[in-house]
């Protein structure tokens, strides 16, 4: 006996028997009952979802003699019969793929003035419509508009946005859904006991799944999967079978990333790519999964899980053991990932950070001093500190005391106590407290040793411009310094500016301070308003510059630009001229590439 695939073997010969489309079958039949048809239909919607089918069942059911009560076809007229048989001369199918010209369109309208020699209509289904050429439709429009009274139009597509408007305006449009995955697990149940396989539930969903909403499709892999399992389908042998990433493997993500086990997680993503398995896949179906996960929390967003009984009693248990703050910030990190990942050079590298992060969401921050938040990075070697030996940590010890001491030699405000201090310290005959232990030693070590690693920007400068106690200044500093140290501390100094003064920062950024006879220092202004600004914080300048240079005796003094100091400002064009000017090998370049100046 000949095979059949499932796809053509269960393809549905009445409305009852089409899956999900339950509202267009009942607004058909009742057109069917009712004997109010239209001229023209036009059903759109994905692939494998049943617009052919249901065109089929539609002019089988409008040319039949003797329709049941409920709009189906009875199956038994001689109009029935001819169309099962496939010898009907009253329902035409035209492919408008390979029949897409003008004079296809001419061939079907000198068809239509034929009046039927059986049953009621003649019914021509237009196939893949959307793939007919502007004059095709045009050509097509009077006759769709007002074809003779025994002539009905079927017309079928996925691609809506292609048809011409003029061309929608004359049809009744019927919009077919996609198949959900109980619907596509259901029928797909049906098939197998019709044809006598043993399936298991899970592995139907990962066929509804791969399907993606078309039972066409869906029938066509159940195909593919009940060869390879001779007879059997279960989970394991499905996913092997076609190369879907098991989805426990997302599940112990999400329970890892809850117990804090990075490293797990590495191996976890490590075997998956052993697999052969590219790292955004993993990206993204995790992304379903915590959004499945997030859903199973309520049980009003419970039914948008499109996945099996099995599984929605496993995101279920999972739902209680997520925190939603944990959840949304999940998401957001794979979102990103996933954003970033086709940018990305190196794939693999992006998509372990991702997942370190997420493992450390629910991780407590550690503590690093100023109240700067730390890197979460940084905590995966937490555990080093606690495993230092002492004789290793001692000269860690002795490196941050340097440090410490060092440090409180700089400062003067509270120089008294700190001396103190680092006297009774450095000299192990001078009596103090009570030594700390190694483990209070080692902590206030690396707390000084990241205190002091902090960037420029983020300290506070005693006698600056933010507002502090300008006598800080060292009064016995009197160090030398150069051009280049004074523009490094005059930018350094503009990025430490407060926001109350980012516009005069911002000026300040385009001003080059001159040493004129050191220690005194001039500045510049290209206008009034600048000069008028730095007049104002005048002082708070002397002062930093007097801080960061090491030198009590540096003077500020402000002067205003001559006319011929400032320079002009120059077009786009102008500064090209100005570029080609000093190096010819641009216009070179420029004409060897034909390009043109915007």
């Amino acid at each position: 006996m000949e095979y059949i695939v499932s796809a053509r073997k269960y393809r549905p010969t009445s409305f009852d028997t089409v899956v999900g489309q339950q509202a267009l079958t009942t607004t058909l039949k009742n057109a069917v009952n009712s004997g109010k048809l239209a001229h023209a239909y036009l059903f759109c919607g994905p692939r494998g979802v049943g617009k052919t089918t249901c065109a089929r069942i539609f002019a089988k059911a409008i040319n039949c003699m003797s329709p049941t009560a409920n709009g189906e076809a009875c199956g038994q007229c001689e109009s029935c019969q001819a169309f099962n048989e496939q010898r009907s001369f009253n329902i035409f199918e035209l492919d408008a793929a390979s029949n897409n010209s003008v004079e296809h369109i001419k061939t079907l309208m000198e068809q239509t003035r034929i009046p039927p020699q059986v049953g009621k209509y003649k019914v021509f289904i237009i196939d893949e419509v959307h793939m007919l050429s502007t004059a095709a439709f045009n050509a097509f429009l009077k006759t769709l508009e007002e074809p003779p009274a025994h002539v009905i139009f079927i017309l079928a597509t996925t691609e809506k946005h292609k048809i011409l408007p003029t061309i929608l305006s004359r049809c009744q449009i019927y919009d077919f859904e996609r198949m959900t995955v109980r619907d596509t697990i259901n029928h797909l149940k049906q098939v197998a006991d019709n044809e006598g396989i043993t399936v298991e539930e899970e592995a139907l969903a990962v066929i509804a799944e791969k399907a993606d909403g078309g039972m066409r499709d869906a029938l066509s892999i159940f195909d593919q999967a009940a060869s390879f399992c001779q007879g059997n389908i279960t989970y394991q042998k499905v996913i092997e079978d076609l190369n879907v990433l098991d989805s426990d493997n997302y599940f112990r993500i999400v329970d890892l990333a809850l117990e804090n086990k990075a490293m797990d997680i590495m191996v976890l993503l490590n075997n998956v790519i052993n697999k052969g398995f590219d790292g955004g896949l993993l990206i993204q179906g995790l992304a379903k999964h915590v959004r499945n996960v997030l859903m199973a929390r309520d049980p009003q967003t419970l039914p948008l899980l499109e996945v099996s009984d099995q599984q929605r009693e496993r995101y279920q248990q999972q739902a209680q053991k997520c925190q939603i703050p944990f959840l949304y910030q999940a998401l957001r990190l794979i979102n990103q990932c996933d954003i970033n990942y086709r940018q990305s050079s190196n794939k693999r590298l992006l998509v372990e950070l991702t997942l370190i992060e997420i493992a450390q969401i629910t991780q407590p921050d550690d503590s690093v001093g100023s109240g700067r938040k730390p890197r979460r990075l940084k905590s995966l070697f937490k555990q080093l500190t606690s495993t230092v030996q002492p004789q290793k940590a001692a000269p860690q010890v002795a490196a941050a005391e340097r440090v410490v001491s060092t440090d409180s030699s700089v400062s003067s405000s509270s120089s008294d106590s700190r001396d103190s201090r680092s006297s009774s310290s450095s000299s192990p005959s001078s009596p103090g407290p009570k030594r700390p232990t190694l483990k209070s030693t080692v902590s206030m070590s690396f707390k000084n040793i990241l205190e002091k690693s902090k960037p420029k920007k983020m300290t506070v400068i005693p006698g600056t411009l933010d507002g502090s106690d300008p006598n800080a200044i060292s009064k016995d500093e009197e160090h030398p310094f150069t051009q280049q140290d004074l523009e490094l501390q005059w930018m350094l100094m503009c990025n430490r500016m407060p926001q109350k003064l980012s516009g005069i920062a911002t000026r300040m950024k385009n001003m080059n301070p001159v040493i004129t006879e050191f220690p005194n220092v001039e500045v510049t202004a290209d206008n009034q308003v600048a000069y008028d600004q730095l007049e104002q914080i005048k002082g708070s300048i002397a002062a930093t510059l007097k801080t960061y240079l090491h030198n009590k005796s540096i003077t500020v003094s402000l002067r205003l630009a001559d006319k011929e100091e400032i320079a002009p400002i120059l077009s786009r064009r102008e500064q090209y001229e100005l570029m080609e000017k000093e190096n010819p090998s641009i216009a070179k370049l420029r004409e060897l590439l034909s390009l043109e100046l915007a």
